[in-house]
């Protein structure tokens, strides 16, 4: 039933408001008519304070739009009232009330004081000196301070109530909003790295493959028996794209998927693997480390690996270089990567600009373990990737 009837009160408005105002009047001509005797015991008309409630009433229409205004009006008739000679009492000072409740509901807190203070201080002066039939004084004063301070502080109330939940409202809002963001980052994020993922894994093991390919075609021609060696070389790199290539489109598998991949994500303990599938293909890779080796947390482990991967797939596609060093430099709290070869000064040693999306996923790598990574041409000749990553992020 209140859940109805507030329904109903939010879809008309204007009736409530004319039903509030004719309560109020007829409160006002009840006072009136119950607040004011001549000395000999009877009644003086009620109809003077009638007309004054009916005009306070009235204005309580545009209380919202103009809540100052209307109290000026109602505290005027207030205060004609004591003038006339009335007692005042909450009856004839119920439009005087209501407005100072949209008063302090509908502004703020020192318009709320100042007009209080104005309001009382008007209503005791107008007792005092022009009552002549002797009320007494508490009744004259106590009494119109009181039932005008206690509208004041209920409208302050839920003006502060309201506002509080309004905050409420908008602090619940902004943290959906930030939730739907942070959702949208995340999964940008995760986007990006199965993306890379790709990358790395493709151009790597298409790399080794064509160069496997070429060399198959060549040894054809010249050393046939030579040819079995390679073509099992690039079946291995074949197989082992495949199963990385699985491994990654697993990443977007459910977590209880029984067919997704169990096999461990790949680190440095995995370079001879992959400084052998260069070989094959006819790049020479060393291995030199420098300090004492250290344990990675698995992502940066993944991610230095990666680098070295594509560092080196780099060489052995855009270098004419048959050699390659990957040198692991550890400190208590760092390692440092660097793939460098000598390559050929005539022949481009890195992609060109917008040939490819190798330098800048290995920076992103890096990046995204809060490392950071430098790449640029020897000054004797070849390509340098300098990466330094933390030992765990």
């Amino acid at each position: 039933m209140i859940t109805s009837l507030k329904r109903y009160v939010d879809a008309h408005p204007r009736v409530v408001d004319v039903m509030v105002i004719l309560q109020v009047f007829l409160l006002a001509t009840l006072g009136s008519a119950t607040s004011l005797r001549e000395p000999s015991g009877d009644l003086i008309p009620w109809w003077p304070g009638a007309l004054l409630g009916c005009v306070g009433s009235a204005a309580l229409w545009w209380r919202r739009s103009h809540p100052r205004t209307v109290v000026a009006v109602t505290a005027a008739g207030a205060n004609a009232a004591s003038a006339v000679g009335y007692l005042i009492t909450p009856l004839l000072l119920a439009p005087l009330m209501l407005a100072l409740y949209a008063l302090a509901r509908y502004t703020n807190r020192k318009t709320g004081r100042i007009t209080l203070l104005a309001v009382v201080a008007l209503l005791v002066i107008t007792a005092m000196t022009t009552d002549h039939y002797g009320h007494p004084w508490p009744l004259k004063t106590i009494g119109p301070a009181f039932w005008v301070v206690t509208p004041v502080a209920v409208g302050t109330a839920s003006r502060l109530r309201a506002a509080y939940l309004e905050a409420a409202h908008a602090r619940a809002e902004y943290a959906e909003r930030t939730r739907e963001e942070e959702a949208r980052h995340r999964v940008a994020e995760e986007r990006m790295r199965i993306a890379r993922e790709l990358h790395d894994v493709v151009a790597h093991h298409m790399a080794l493959a064509n160069a496997l390919a070429g060399t198959a075609a060549h040894l054809a021609r010249t050393h046939p028996d030579q040819v079995q060696r390679i073509l099992d070389d690039l079946a291995g790199t074949t197989s082992s794209a495949l199963r990385e290539l699985k491994a990654t489109v697993g990443l977007l598998r459910q977590v209880n998927d029984p067919d997704a991949p169990l096999e461990p994500a790949p680190g440095l303990g995995r370079l001879s693997d992959l400084t052998t599938a260069f070989a094959a293909a006819g790049l020479t890779v060393t291995v030199t480390t420098e300090g004492d080796e250290q344990p990675l947390s698995p992502g940066v482990d993944l991610t230095a690996y990666r680098i070295v991967q594509e560092a080196l797939t780099n060489v052995a596609k855009h270098a004419a270089a048959k050699t390659a060093r990957v040198k692991l430099a550890y400190t208590h709290d760092h390692v440092t990567l660097t793939v460098s070869d000598d390559g050929d000064a005539a022949a481009p040693t890195a992609p060109a600009p917008g040939g490819g999306f190798g330098l800048m996923g290995m920076r992103e790598r890096a990046q995204s373990v809060g490392g950071r990574l430098q790449a640029g041409h020897r000054p004797e000749g070849g390509f340098t990737v300098t990466t330094e990553l933390p030992i765990r992020t």
